[in-house]
Parts: structure tokens; sequence; C-alpha cells
């Protein structure tokens, strides 16, 4: 694949930057836009001292906490409507990669044997608090002074500095104020009256089309209409001191009228920037690729993006830092008519935080 080859590329490009980093976004309450279509802007994270909250379109919420030194996290999820239950994530970076013995949780005086690690070749140093222990360990979290985590002879400790706040803000945001299910001001309201969480948007894929005479393949040349348009000579312009870069072009068909152009326009280190154009089978008529965001300000470049004519999705990366602990990562679906975003997910802070486990901002079937 010639991203592979673009990554090469790039790994010699350390001094040039590192393209858009890691910035904090909002969400529209409105399931499901199109690429034209406007949205409102709110504040997807907060920051309560030491912990990080954010939620999606859904209303599902979490709470990050971080380590005070070392690399190490503790990631409470609650999802929105009455039937939610919360869920615990906790992880931390032993000086090995790997967990050396079981991993327990101590808040103040209190110690927490029911954590999962996850097993596998690859797995991530991560671990699951059991459903019967969520509930007393966020109770715990809201009310503790200190929290430690720990595996083996290696342990992190966790700041609760803003951990009550965080969990009070999820409260309010998913209507659980003084509710018999609140994370923190639970009261007598009874679980019924708290709202439901927001459907998921649905997205339908346009059917998959040949390919043939489109790919990542060497040696494409842009049609000389794209090449004429204003941000593509800047694009060639902040490229030009290196031509294999500029030379890496990918195409794809995206129907019988419609073809997808994917400019380089910047690298760093471990991010690589392109914009998307589109033209007819020709090259004529050429438009620019403006892609949705969850925070509704549409995105003219994508970071670290391929496109897969197989399930018709692109998808992007854009690192905080190299060891992509922090960052934006999206997809956006090819329906026919645009590219609608499928799904976001940002970590605004470099916390350590794998991308698996990173807030989602927008979620859709």
């Amino acid at each position: 694949m010639r991203v592979i080859a673009l990554m090469a590329v790039a790994a010699v490009l350390a001094s040039c930057g590192d393209g858009r980093t890691a910035k904090a976004s909002g969400h529209p309450n409105a399931p499901g836009r199109d690429a034209s279509a406007g949205a409102e802007e709110t504040d997807n994270q907060h920051t309560f001292r030491d912990w990080l909250t954010a939620c999606d379109n859904t209303g599902t919420c979490h709470a990050f906490g971080h380590a005070t030194e070392g690399t190490g996290w503790v990631r409470i999820t609650m999802a929105a409507g009455p039937d939610a239950q919360p869920e615990v994530v906790v992880g931390f970076w032993p000086d090995d990669g790997a967990f050396g013995g079981p991993v327990t949780a101590r808040i103040d005086n209190v110690t927490f044997h029911g954590l999962i690690a996850a097993t596998g070749e690859d797995a991530l140093p991560v671990a699951i608090v059991d459903a019967e222990l969520t509930r007393d360990m966020v109770d715990r979290i809201a009310q503790g002074q200190t929290m430690s985590l720990h595996a083996g002879s290696e342990g992190v400790t966790i700041s609760l500095s803003g951990a009550a706040a965080s969990l009070l803000w999820i409260d309010e945001h998913q209507g659980r104020l003084d509710t018999t299910t609140a994370l923190f001001r639970k009261g007598a309201r009874p679980a019924a009256t708290v709202p439901a969480a927001m459907p998921r948007p649905r997205i339908v894929a346009a059917p998959a089309v040949s390919q043939a005479g489109y790919g990542d393949q060497e040696g494409q040349t842009l049609p000389a209409a794209i090449e004429a348009l204003p941000a593509v000579v800047q694009c060639r312009a902040e490229t030009a001191f290196n031509p294999d870069l500029q030379a890496v072009i990918s195409s794809a068909r995206l129907d019988a009228n419609t073809i997808l152009w994917s400019v380089p326009c910047g690298a760093g280190a471990y991010n690589l920037s392109n914009a998307y154009f589109t033209t007819t089978p020709a090259g004529t008529n050429p438009r620019r690729v403006t892609f949705p965001t969850a925070s509704g300000e549409p995105r003219d470049q994508l970071v670290n993006a391929a496109y897969d004519p197989a399930t018709r999705v692109i998808d992007a990366f854009n690192k905080g830092r190299g060891l992509g602990d922090c960052g934006l990562a999206d997809s956006w679906t090819w329906t026919g008519r645009g590219f609608l975003l499928k799904s976001a997910s940002e970590m605004s802070e470099c916390w350590g935080v794998p991308s698996d486990y990173w807030p989602s901002s927008w979620v859709s079937e």
C-alpha cells in the first residue's frame, strides 16, 4: 500500500512539524448530518483539575483520571438512560510493557482485587474492573483522598483531584442528579426519571463499485483541473521540499460519475496530511471534499488517512504525539451523496491512554 510508503517518507521529516495536534471539540445534538449541514457547537471535553470528562452524541460519558508520576489512568464510563450502570477500566505502563502480576487498585485503605487484565499476544496493560465492584469503586473514587494501581512490584498513584466534580458534571449532563442511579449526587428520585439515551444515527454505505484503473499504485498523476486549484497549488508549494512525498497520489472510484483524489499537503515526524477532491472520470468539475465533524466545523484536510473502497470508509488518525496516546481518530462513510461522519473519538490529554479507550464524541450504526 502506498500509505505505508508515505509513512516511510514521513519518518525522515521529523523537523517539518507534526500536522494538526489534538484539540478539544464538541458534538452536535442532532443525530447525523451531511457535509453541508451545520451543527450547534458545544464543548465536548471538560477538565476538572486533574480529571477530564467527555460525552458523545448519544449521551454516553467518560471521566478520566491520570497518574501523578509515571503513566497510568482510570476511566469511568456511564451510558445514558435509566438502566445504565458504570464501567471502570484502568491501565498503566510497567517498565517492560506488561503487568508483572495480578492487577489491584487501592483507594484510601481499601484494596480492590477484581480487576481482569487484558490477555493475548498483543494485550495492552489494561484491566477491567468486575461489574460487581464498579459501584463501590466509583463511590470511593468520588469520596476518596488517594488511589493507586498495582501489578507485581510496580504501581502508579492516580490523582483524585477533580474526580468528584467530573462525576457530578456527568450526573447533571445525563439528568441523574438526585436519582438512585447518580454517580455522585444520589437521591431518592427513581431511575425512571432519567432521560433515555439519544439514538445512534444510522448510516448506510453506498454499494461497492469496481476500482479498475484506480487505487494507490505508483505513477498516478492528478487531473490538470485539480492541479490548477489554488488549494492544490498551496499544497504543492508546502511539499516542494520532497518530490517523493508529492508523488504519493491515490484515487478511488466512488460511483460511475465521481472519482476521489487524495493530495499530500504536509508531513511531520508521525503525521501526514492530505486534502481530498472529486472529479468526473474525465478529470473535469473538480470539487474539494470537506468532512463533517462532531463539533460541526467541517474539516478540509485529514491526517494519516486512508480510504477503503470495500467498506466505503475513510479512516483518519491524528496523533497528538508519536506514542499515539492522544489526538483524534475519525471515520467517514461514503453514502452515494457525500461522506457522513461514522465515528469520532478524541483524547486531548497525553496520559498514556491507548486509542481503543479514548472517549467517543460521535457514534453511529
